[in-house]
């Protein structure tokens, strides 16, 4: 492992002016006339094709998800329009959309930490809480991401918490179990590098691009050292010695080796990748990435070779991230109607039970972690459910995206010694605080 053996050591949001668009109308119902009941606000009316816009499908199974909506609904087709890969990328692109007031866009797949900013916009319509009976059923946590001013506004879909993915096979042979903190982790990479399987690999990657996932890294390794972000009284609060301990464990990382150079590129692909061709110890990522790596396909080269553990912490197990995507309904959309329905069609109990048993992704309905077959072939759902349940919400600002990027760009200049970990904290503070406060 290329790393020194020295080293032992990883929102009140500002309110748009105008009040927001009561909506809380019969989603669909029987009406096939195109009409839709409401109970006041702006009704959910239309019926008819739709369009869907999502990330880039890396699973490739959410073809055969909206082909099951199709199937059944010749008349109400869903056509897919995939964005790409980087979810900042996404975003941009859905909000050029709603600034442009166009149509093109029915249904959007968002990020949960997107939802203040889209509805203050009034870029999606509020959502009849009584009228998507999934929620009822859904960890409590992913259904306070779809909402905003305790006003609904999407439905969640897939829920997410970072995981520790290790190569089993070479701590077992190192007589080792899975680490539960920072200096555990590192410890066992010194262990595992002294064996000949362990030549040339890397101890540990994240996602250390300038993106969205170096915020939710970054927020990981803050939370984890018992520091926050933005507290719960909605002001930013990174100036801290916890935020700076989180920060300098991955500095320290990276000055090591510990974390390779590389991966300052790695967004979740080029980790994953990386992982299962072996070259990584230790890896942070989704839990989408259980069923990729555990192809036999040959394109995984540690098949059955990987555990799953919660993330390491400084004095323990670390604190996850609450990530996840829900879906909303543009405010611009025609037939809003059997998006409303199309919404229901997926958020159901027999939808994300097939697309967990094909892609491995986080369900929201709670009753499904507990499943005994599910648990069978993913053995890390229970971890995982009790991670979502703590895991910690990014800031929930409208202006989200100019808050991440001002996180993206501390943390980037941390990591490439553009600036002292401590300056980088500092100028964060204030650039936060400026934001949040606007």
């Amino acid at each position: 492992m290329r790393f020194e053996r020295s080293h032992t050591r990883k929102a009140v949001a500002t309110a748009v002016a105008g009040s927001l668009l009561l909506l809380a109308s019969a989603c669909g119902g029987d009406d096939t006339s195109g009409g839709g009941a409401t109970t006041g606000g702006t009704a959910l009316e239309g019926k008819g094709p739709i369009t869907f816009a999502t990330g880039k499908d890396t699973s490739g199974n959410l073809t055969s998800q909206v082909a099951a909506w199709n199937s059944q609904h010749p008349e109400e087709k869903v056509t897919v329009s995939e964005l790409p890969e980087s979810a900042d990328a996404q975003r941009q692109q859905m909000v050029q959309n709603a600034q442009n007031k166009q149509d093109s866009f029915s249904v959007l797949n968002l990020d949960v930490v997107w939802t203040a900013e889209f509805a203050a916009n009034r870029w999606v319509v509020e959502l009849p809480q009584d009228q998507f009976p999934s929620l009822t059923s859904a960890i409590p946590a992913t259904v306070e991401t779809a909402k905003y001013r305790d006003k609904l506004y999407a439905v969640p879909i897939t829920s997410d918490g970072g995981l520790l993915y290790y190569r089993k096979d070479l701590l077992d042979k190192a007589g080792l179990k899975a680490p539960t903190t920072w200096d555990e982790m590192l410890a066992a990479c010194l262990k595992v590098a002294a064996l000949p399987e362990g030549k040339g690999m890397s101890c540990y990657a994240g996602q250390f691009e300038k993106y969205e996932g170096l915020t939710v890294n970054f927020s990981e390794a803050v939370n984890s050292a018992g520091g926050v972000v933005v507290g719960k009284d909605g002001k930013p609060n990174v100036d801290t010695p916890e935020a700076l301990a989180g920060l300098e464990e991955l500095t320290k990382a990276f000055a090591s080796g510990a974390i390779p150079k590389a991966a300052i590129t790695y967004k979740e692909e080029e980790g994953r990748r990386a992982f299962q061709d072996g070259k990584l110890l230790f890896h942070r990522n989704w839990p989408y990435v259980y069923s990729l790596a555990s192809k036999t396909d040959g394109s995984s080269k540690i098949a059955g070779k990987f555990g799953v553990a919660p993330l390491a912490g400084k004095t323990g197990p670390g604190v996850s991230t609450l990530g996840g995507h829900n879906y909303a309904i543009s405010a611009f959309a025609k037939n809003k109607a059997t998006a409303a329905d199309f919404i229901k069609f997926m958020a159901s109990e027999e939808r994300q039970r097939a697309n967990i048993e094909k892609t491995s992704q986080a369900p929201t309905w709670a009753s499904l972690y507990d499943d005994p077959a599910l648990n069978k072939s993913f053995p890390y759902l229970a971890p995982l459910k009790a991670s979502i349940e703590k895991a910690q919400p990014r800031p929930s600002v409208v202006k989200y995206g100019d808050v991440t990027a001002a996180v993206q760009e501390a943390a980037y200049d941390a990591l490439t010694n553009k600036k002292p970990p401590k300056q980088a904290l500092t100028d964060l503070q204030t650039k936060l605080s400026s934001l949040i406060t606007q």
